[in-house]
């Protein structure tokens, strides 16, 4: 028998729920640096590893859209 989870389903990302803050350009890519150095010995083979690794990234590359968004809009 199999666990019915379509009400436990949870978007990474929600608008109406994660903030709207956007830290500067520079402020983003200093920080995705360091997020690469911290996943760069991840175990492939560690699907919890790749896991954590592709969710940090994922929202990493959405702070740096939106960094480049508004910096787009300021010019």
């Amino acid at each position: 028998m199999s666990a019915d989870t379509s009400t436990a389903h949870q978007p990474l990302y929600a608008p109406e729920r994660d903030s709207t803050y956007v830290p500067t350009l520079g402020i983003l890519l200093d920080c995705a640096r360091d997020e690469l150095a911290q996943y760069a010995n991840a175990n492939i083979y560690n699907a919890r590893e790749m896991l954590s690794a592709a969710v940090s990234h994922h929202l990493r590359l959405r702070q740096l859209v939106a960094a480049l968004d508004a910096e787009a809009s300021r010019g």
